[in-house]
Protein backbone atom coordinates (compact mmCIF):
# COMPACT_ATOMS: atom_id res chain seq x y z
CA UNK A 1 0.00 0.00 0.00
CA UNK A 2 1.88 3.09 -1.19
CA UNK A 3 -0.56 5.38 0.65
CA UNK A 4 1.35 4.68 3.89
CA UNK A 5 4.56 5.99 2.32
CA UNK A 6 2.69 8.99 0.93
CA UNK A 7 1.37 9.79 4.40
CA UNK A 8 4.87 9.60 5.84
CA UNK A 9 5.90 12.16 3.22
CA UNK A 10 2.95 14.40 4.09
CA UNK A 11 3.87 14.28 7.78
CA UNK A 12 7.44 15.15 6.85
CA UNK A 13 6.19 18.25 5.01
CA UNK A 14 3.97 19.21 7.96
CA UNK A 15 6.81 18.83 10.46
CA UNK A 16 9.19 20.85 8.27
CA UNK A 17 6.62 23.67 8.08
CA UNK A 18 6.17 23.50 11.87
CA UNK A 19 9.91 24.02 12.31
CA UNK A 20 9.98 26.91 9.83
CA UNK A 21 6.87 28.69 11.10
CA UNK A 22 6.92 27.69 14.78
CA UNK A 23 3.44 26.25 15.23
CA UNK A 24 2.66 23.62 17.83
CA UNK A 25 -0.43 21.80 16.56
CA UNK A 26 -2.00 20.92 13.23
CA UNK A 27 -5.80 20.77 13.13
CA UNK A 28 -6.45 20.27 9.42
CA UNK A 29 -4.31 19.09 6.52
CA UNK A 30 -5.85 19.86 3.14
CA UNK A 31 -4.51 17.92 0.15
CA UNK A 32 -5.10 18.28 -3.56
CA UNK A 33 -5.15 14.92 -5.30
CA UNK A 34 -5.42 14.59 -9.06
CA UNK A 35 -7.83 12.08 -10.58
CA UNK A 36 -4.93 10.47 -12.46
CA UNK A 37 -2.54 10.27 -9.49
CA UNK A 38 -3.26 6.62 -8.60
CA UNK A 39 -3.96 7.57 -4.98
CA UNK A 40 -6.94 6.01 -3.20
CA UNK A 41 -8.42 8.80 -1.01
CA UNK A 42 -10.07 6.42 1.49
CA UNK A 43 -6.85 4.42 1.94
CA UNK A 44 -4.94 7.69 2.35
CA UNK A 45 -7.32 8.83 5.12
CA UNK A 46 -6.92 5.52 6.94
CA UNK A 47 -3.13 5.62 6.70
CA UNK A 48 -2.94 9.29 7.65
CA UNK A 49 -4.57 8.64 11.00
CA UNK A 50 -2.08 5.87 11.79
CA UNK A 51 1.01 7.80 10.66
CA UNK A 52 -0.02 11.07 12.35
CA UNK A 53 -0.76 9.41 15.71
CA UNK A 54 2.60 10.25 17.32
CA UNK A 55 3.30 13.54 15.56
CA UNK A 56 2.35 17.20 15.62
CA UNK A 57 -0.61 16.23 13.39
CA UNK A 58 -2.14 13.81 15.93
CA UNK A 59 -5.92 14.10 15.70
CA UNK A 60 -5.76 16.37 12.64
CA UNK A 61 -8.54 16.11 10.07
CA UNK A 62 -7.46 15.22 6.56
CA UNK A 63 -9.41 17.05 3.85
CA UNK A 64 -9.03 15.94 0.28
CA UNK A 65 -9.83 18.10 -2.73
CA UNK A 66 -9.93 15.97 -5.86
CA UNK A 67 -8.86 17.71 -9.06
CA UNK A 68 -9.86 16.47 -12.52
CA UNK A 69 -7.60 14.88 -15.04
CA UNK A 70 -6.96 17.05 -18.08
CA UNK A 71 -5.42 16.36 -21.46
CA UNK A 72 -4.66 18.03 -24.76
CA UNK A 73 -6.32 16.29 -27.68
CA UNK A 74 -3.99 16.31 -30.66
CA UNK A 75 -6.86 15.35 -32.99
CA UNK A 76 -9.25 18.21 -32.23
CA UNK A 77 -6.75 20.66 -30.63
CA UNK A 78 -8.75 21.08 -27.44
CA UNK A 79 -8.04 20.84 -23.75
CA UNK A 80 -10.42 18.25 -22.29
CA UNK A 81 -11.26 16.73 -18.93
CA UNK A 82 -10.68 13.00 -18.55
CA UNK A 83 -11.48 10.55 -15.75
CA UNK A 84 -8.77 8.01 -16.53
CA UNK A 85 -5.88 7.40 -18.88
CA UNK A 86 -6.45 5.79 -22.27
CA UNK A 87 -10.05 6.86 -22.61
CA UNK A 88 -11.10 8.65 -25.78
CA UNK A 89 -11.43 12.39 -26.11
CA UNK A 90 -14.89 13.41 -24.91
CA UNK A 91 -15.11 15.95 -27.75
CA UNK A 92 -14.04 14.02 -30.84
CA UNK A 93 -13.56 10.41 -29.73
CA UNK A 94 -9.88 10.38 -30.70
CA UNK A 95 -7.21 8.63 -28.66
CA UNK A 96 -4.28 11.00 -29.24
CA UNK A 97 -4.34 12.63 -25.81
CA UNK A 98 -1.43 14.16 -23.92
CA UNK A 99 -2.09 14.34 -20.17
CA UNK A 100 -1.65 17.91 -18.90
CA UNK A 101 -3.01 17.72 -15.36
CA UNK A 102 -4.48 15.58 -12.66
CA UNK A 103 -1.37 13.54 -11.79
CA UNK A 104 -0.34 15.69 -8.84
CA UNK A 105 -0.72 15.38 -5.11
CA UNK A 106 0.21 18.33 -2.93
CA UNK A 107 -0.38 19.82 0.48
CA UNK A 108 -2.73 22.68 -0.31
CA UNK A 109 -3.03 24.24 3.14
CA UNK A 110 -2.65 23.62 6.86
CA UNK A 111 -4.86 24.86 9.68
CA UNK A 112 -2.65 25.21 12.74
CA UNK A 113 -2.48 26.55 16.30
Amino acid sequence: MHEMALCEGIIGIVEEEARKRAFAKVNVVCLEIGALSHVAPEALKFCFEAVAARTIARGARLEIVETPGTAWCMDCSRSVEIRQRYEPCPSCGGYHLQVTGGEEMRVRELEVD
